[in-house]
C-alpha cells in the first residue's frame, strides 16, 4: 500500500503469467488472468469505473505487455490518495498521540470494568 509508483509498477511487471493472447477472466487454467483482471477492477473508481463487462471489452485482445502497464497506472492511481492521507497523518505527532490517548483511555476504562465483575466474581470485591 505504501511502495512508491516505481515499485507498483516493476511488481506487476514482474507478475506471473501466462503465454496466451487475449486476457479472460474466470478461466481455471489461467489463473493469473483472474487474479489480475480481479486487481484491475479493484481499483476503479465508484464512479465512472469500468464494469467487469467493460474491462473485458478492453483488454480481450491485450497482450500481458499491455495490460500489465495499464494495471500498474490504476493501481497507482487508486493509491495515491491513500498514501497521501497515511504521510499526512503520520507526519502529525500531535495528533497521533492524541488518538493513542484517546484508544488507551477507553480500553483501560473497559479492562476496569471486567476486573471488577472478575473480583466480584471470585469474591474479592463488591460491586458498586
Amino acid at each position: 500500500v505504501l511502495d512508491d509508483a516505481k515499485t507498483i509498477r516493476d511488481k506487476i511487471k514482474r507478475a506471473k503469467t501466462d503465454a496466451f493472447v487475449g486476457l479472460e477472466w474466470d478461466n481455471p487454467e489461467r489463473p493469473e488472468a483472474t487474479n489480475l483482471l480481479n486487481i484491475y477492477l479493484a481499483v476503479q473508481p465508484k464512479e465512472g469505473g469500468l464494469t467487469k463487462d467493460e474491462i473485458l471489452e478492453q483488454v480481450k485482445d491485450m497482450s500481458w505487455g499491455e495490460f500489465k502497464p495499464v494495471l500498474a497506472e490504476a493501481v497507482v492511481a487508486h493509491l495515491q490518495p491513500i498514501q497521501q492521507k497515511y504521510h499526512e497523518i503520520r507526519g502529525d505527532e500531535e495528533y497521533l498521540n492524541s488518538v493513542l490517548k484517546d484508544g488507551a483511555d477507553a480500553a483501560n476504562e473497559i479492562a476496569q470494568e471486567k476486573l471488577r465483575g472478575a473480583r466480584f466474581a471470585m469474591g474479592f470485591a463488591q460491586l458498586s
